[in-house]
């Protein structure tokens, strides 16, 4: 009784769900595999690369380990849009286990080149779009709408704790064991996941299969019918959204390129830095999670301008040759700003996409902003080569706050009931 009144009573009617219990089992472990991918990713390709292009390779290591997830969300949605997002999700999960399985395998036979390990980690990550659909879709069909904001919540605060936990046994992992082996690790609990996924028994689908519906829609429904992507182009606030989202994940890829050489590189420390690093983003990223009720009755827009904002200005010290302990309270605080942006991003796309739809439209929007980070880093590779770390960082931050200024501007020219280009005139203050 002590402990139910100590859970908010928002998360309470969620947390009363058996099956969506066991499923949150299954993510948070998940999760705690990714939190330490972050470093080990990065990390092995740091390992395997000769030091002159290293920054190359850790950009297409990062870059393989979630871009192909574009590639799997456009040539695999004919077949899998159709599918119980059970199904999606249990796919993924699979593909995933396996192909991040073979790293440390191929690691202990000596036989781990630099393009072998970039080939798997790019494999592994196909379904990954259709993965992150069908998990965010199931949770919908469990739960009514009402609950929603709370459940999305809970679970992007569960990611952001694993980002607490999962670098740090990494950054310690990394230094005194073997980077191959936490990619092992994140393996298995993928496999772990989709024991889960197996195992437990779900009520009957409430989802309208999209071919039924396509026989029946009017006109009016017609873009929605035609796909994910045509609904969000038939949408403008969410596409405005959409589009300042990909810019300012696309400014964030360089990031997560040349942190870890920064820290290697100018800053000749172990990988427990950037386990430390990682792991207080994570702790500020619980914290800015759980101000989700404070920030549900202010519009959308603003909070989302200002997020950009604040995190450019958070890396701009990265640039400059400060004392650490700047720049990793900068890097926590850069969490919590971040931090609620997801939840509120993701209950807006269920509210305002059919059922029906559901999937199709939060598999195009996770392909579309999938293509964002990891070009980023694509990018960081040959900015960190012929910048440095340190000056990648700080152009980084400076692009980003440059980002938030033109998207302010927008805003402002909007308010004053002028056209403006992608937020367009009849985008409206959102409020989650």
């Amino acid at each position: 009784m002590v402990i139910h009144r100590l859970v908010p009573a928002a998360y309470r009617p969620v947390l009363a769900n058996r099956v969506l219990r066991r499923l949150i089992l299954g993510f948070a472990v998940s999760y705690l595999g990714d939190g330490m991918s972050f470093v080990a990713v990065a990390w092995l390709a740091i390992e395997l690369a000769p030091k002159a292009t290293a920054g190359l390779w850790v950009g297409a290591a990062v870059a393989a380990y979630t871009l192909p997830g574009v590639v799997g969300a456009l040539v695999f949605g004919r077949r899998l849009r159709h599918l119980p997002p059970r199904r999606i999700l249990l796919a993924d999960n699979i593909v995933r286990g396996v192909f991040l399985g073979a790293v440390p395998l191929a690691w202990f036979a000596g036989a781990l080149t630099l393009p072998l390990y970039v080939v798997l980690l790019a494999v592994s990550s196909l379904l990954h779009a259709w993965g992150s659909a069908g998990m965010y879709t199931l949770m919908a069909e469990l739960l009514p709408e009402e609950q929603r904001l709370a459940a999305n919540t809970l679970v992007s605060t569960l990611n952001f704790s694993a980002t607490i936990a999962g670098p740090a046994i990494a950054g310690v992992l990394v230094t005194y064991v073997s980077s191959a082996l936490v990619i092992g690790l994140d393996a298995l609990t993928y496999v772990f996941l989709a024991v889960i996924v197996v195992t437990t028994r779900l009520p009957a689908s409430r989802r309208v299969d999209t071919v039924d519906v396509v026989d029946t829609v009017d006109v009016v429904d017609e873009p929605a019918a035609r796909g994910g992507f045509a609904f969000l182009r038939s949408h403008p606030e969410l596409l405005g959204l959409l589009a300042l989202t990909w810019f300012f994940n696309f400014l964030y890829g360089p990031v997560e390129v040349a942190l870890p050489l920064h820290v290697t590189n100018d800053l000749d420390a172990p990988g427990t830095l950037l386990g430390l690093y990682w792991m207080l983003f994570g702790i500020g990223a619980v914290l800015g999670g759980l101000t989700i009720g404070a920030l549900r009755q202010l519009p959308l827009w603003p909070v989302t301008i200002a997020i950009v904002v604040l995190w450019g200005l958070l890396l701009l010290p990265f640039g400059f040759d400060v004392p650490i302990v700047v720049t990793v309270v900068c890097f926590m605080v850069g969490g919590a700003i971040y931090g609620p942006f997801v939840p509120l991003s993701v209950t807006l796309v269920q509210a305002k996409s059919p059922p029906q739809h559901l999937a199709a439209v939060l598999a195009a929007r996770s392909a579309v902003l999938l293509t964002a980070a990891p070009l980023g880093t694509a990018l960081g590779g040959p900015l960190t080569t012929a910048l440095g770390p340190r000056a990648t960082l700080g152009a980084s931050g400076l692009a980003t706050v440059t980002l938030g200024g033109i998207a302010c501007a927008l805003l402002l020219v909007r308010e004053a009931g002028a056209p403006i280009g992608w937020v367009g005139v009849h985008a409206r203050w959102v409020r989650a």
